[in-house]
């Protein structure tokens, strides 16, 4: 038998409620839980602010943040949850590599409501213009890595019934 998963990513594009889902998720498995825009530094939210997307250099230290996030709460068997785009297969597997057990929650959603979601935000940095520059860079969860992919069109509260299952069926 294998240990449930000790930190969920919540993973998707802007606009696919990953910092909903996230909290929702953190609390019902009453662990932390990790806002990665939170961890950006200054300079990337001034440089998307200003509608211009990350490049793999203004990435590196945001994503080696949260892998250290990660392989704390690994390390001190904590667990959490962390709400990160993770929008590449590279980042999930520098996730994995920080600690044993991290699963991912994909909230695939379609470009046009991710678009309408992010353009009806007044509260964060990331504007409706780079919605396209996330779906380039997406890399959806593949079936050889852990996790689950669901609708981000679905109530909140509905997906995280569905990973609370699949992470207690992993164990």
């Amino acid at each position: 038998m294998t240990p449930a998963p000790t930190v969920v990513v919540v993973m998707g594009v802007s606009g696919s409620g990953k910092s909903t889902v996230g909290l929702l998720l953190a609390q019902r498995l009453m662990v932390p839980f990790l806002e990665a825009d939170d961890v950006h530094p200054a300079a990337n939210r001034a440089k998307m602010a200003a509608g211009r997307p990350l490049d793999e250099e203004d990435r590196r230290p945001w994503l080696l943040a949260i892998a250290e996030w990660i392989r704390e709460a690994t390390d001190t068997g904590r667990g959490g949850v962390v709400a990160c785009s993770a929008l590449r297969r590279t980042y999930r597997e520098l996730f994995r590599g920080a600690g044993a057990g991290v699963w991912f929650l994909h909230l695939a959603l379609d470009r046009a409501t991710a678009g309408r979601r992010v353009a009806g935000r007044s509260d964060h940095f990331m504007p409706a213009r780079l919605v396209d520059s996330q779906y380039a860079a997406l890399e959806p969860l593949r079936s050889d890595e852990p996790g689950l992919t669901v609708d981000a069109v679905a109530d909140p509260q509905t997906i995280v019934d569905r990973a609370v299952r699949a992470v207690r069926d992993t164990t």
